[in-house]
């Protein structure tokens, strides 16, 4: 069972050689595409929400 666990981490050892990180400038801009697209989704669900809400006040008068 040891057996088995070191060749697991030994085999995690290889794969992480393996990993490209990326640079800084790569960060930011999905950092910022990230930013953006949660804005933009929460805007458009606050909206279909203020709809709904709407369409159920009308719905049960």
């Amino acid at each position: 069972m040891f057996e088995r666990i070191k060749v697991f981490f030994s085999d995690v050892k290889v794969e992480m050689k393996k990993v490209v990180y990326p640079g800084r400038e790569e960060l930011i801009g999905s950092t910022w595409v990230v930013i953006v697209t949660v804005v933009v989704i929460s805007f458009f669900l606050g909206i279909i929400d203020i709809g709904l809400s709407k369409l159920v006040k009308i719905a049960l008068r």
